[in-house]
């Protein structure tokens, strides 16, 4: 097994298996290539939602901007709920069928906003959509530990090129639907949204249930724990509430998510306010970030296989970020080619920070956490990308970019200096799992076999 692992890293580090071919077959099979389909036709229809949803509950619903304001900031709250709950369910029922739910769910409240007129119903069915789409990326991401196991990394490059071609694909469907602009369109946008989530439950159904923690599984090993091993392990209790140590880390994994923010709410607000360049090259933003995630997210996930690889690349998203934000304090105001060209580079640079983040993140999440309750530990650590679209456009727009260019470098030296936190904390949270796994269990302990605080 050994020799095939080193054989397959090998090939590669030599480029040996491109997308197509991993895509083909990935790491668990036919039921992770039906699952990446799944994963891809709804998140087209994410896409075509993201583009249209605030037209059209401005020019269909009629809502006002402060209406429109209190309906989103509501569903990323509940957004936050998503993760932990769906954790905690899936420690008691199958993910397959909690997934297929969540969809189906959403099916139903997309389908709910054609006919909904009044503003307080909408609220509670936008943020109850909210919470499934939240759950369901979790569920998606559980799934993926069970099916990929050590090539989880591979897995998740994958996943990641799939959902961003799937955005992309949804945006350009989308863009014809608003060149119509009439009401009837609108409302097959929001058809072909819900008609995503029902084919990808359909995918999901054919899928097979992964070999995980059944209900009372995590409680009947955290059972097994006694006297100061029990006290002081989190395998005791399998609560991550009680985890210190992983608290800590989805903690300061927050501001390791704000790569996010800067490029969909800090460039394109940059470059209106404070610079002469086109407004065109907005939408360059977002197509220089998808074509580069689909093209290189496997290229970085292959670098980053281990948990103390993960732990280590963590500071170079630091790094990322602080180059940045540099660009962006350092942006000429006057001069509209050298300031599109200056926020062009900030944004392959914030899409590096993604790139790294999107395999560090999900690496440590899983193997910081024990194995008998990871569902419920993913979960709690899946609320740290949900916080962070909550409140990073608020710290970018109400902060940052209200200090001028010193906003910027404040930032980038704030979360350089937290990913250096993380990175140590990591590698001794690491250190202390293997130094707890049995003698002859000794040499994967960093697969996140157990936990300490």
């Amino acid at each position: 097994m050994i020799r095939r692992c080193g054989a397959g890293n090998l090939k590669d580090r030599r480029g040996g298996a491109g997308l197509l071919a991993q895509l083909r077959r990935p790491p668990g099979g036919r039921d992770a290539r039906t699952m990446l389909f799944a994963q891809l036709l709804d998140r087209t229809g994410t896409g075509v939602w993201a583009a249209s949803c605030v037209l059209f509950f401005t020019f269909v619903v009629g809502l006002d901007a402060r209406q429109l304001g209190l309906l989103l900031g509501a569903a990323g709250v509940a957004g936050i709920a998503g993760s932990p709950l769906a954790g905690h369910l899936a420690e008691r029922f199958p993910v397959r069928t909690l997934l297929i739910g969540s969809h189906l769910l959403r099916l139903g409240t997309v389908c709910a906003m054609l006919v909904i007129t009044r503003f307080e119903v909408l609220l509670l069915v936008v943020a109850v959509t909210s919470l499934a789409e939240r759950a369901a990326k979790m569920l998606e991401m559980l799934f993926a530990t069970r099916a990929a196991g050590e090539q989880r990394a591979t897995y998740q490059a994958l996943s990641r090129s799939t959902a961003n071609a799937g955005y992309a694909l949804g945006a350009g469907i989308a863009a014809i639907g608003l060149a119509v602009g009439t009401r009837e369109a609108y409302h097959v946008l929001i058809l072909g949204n819900a008609l995503s989530f029902l084919a990808a439950a359909a995918l999901v159904w054919c899928t097979r249930e992964q070999d995980g923690h059944g209900p009372g599984h995590g409680s009947a090993q955290a059972a097994a724990g006694t006297g100061d091993e029990a006290a002081a392990g989190p395998t005791a209790t399998a609560n991550p509430w009680r985890d210190r140590g992983y608290l800590r880390f989805v903690l300061l994994d927050i501001p390791m998510c704000l790569d996010d923010s800067i490029l969909g709410v800090g460039l394109p607000l940059w470059l209106v306010d404070h610079t002469d360049a086109p407004h065109a090259v907005v939408p360059a933003f977002l197509f220089l970030n998808t074509v580069l995630v689909v093209v290189l997210q496997l290229t970085v996930s292959a670098r980053v296989r281990r948990p103390r690889q993960a732990a280590g690349a963590v500071g170079l998203y630091g790094l990322a970020t602080l180059a940045c934000c540099t660009l962006l304090a350092l942006t000429p105001e006057h001069g509209a080619w050298a300031a599109s060209i200056t926020l062009l580079a900030a944004a392959v640079l914030v899409t590096a920070a993604e790139l790294i983040r999107s395999v560090t993140s999900w690496e440590l999440a899983v193997s910081l956490a024990p194995q008998e309750a990871r569902a419920s530990y993913l979960g709690v650590a899946g609320m740290s990308q949900s916080i962070q679209k909550s409140a990073g456009p608020l710290l970018l727009t109400g902060a940052v970019m209200a200090a001028g260019p010193a906003g910027w470098l404040v930032l980038g030296a704030a979360v350089a200096g937290l990913s250096v936190v993380q990175r140590r904390a990591s590698l001794r949270r690491l250190d202390a799992l293997q130094a707890a796994a049995p003698a002859g269990s000794r040499t994967t302990a960093g697969n996140g076999s157990a936990a300490v605080s």
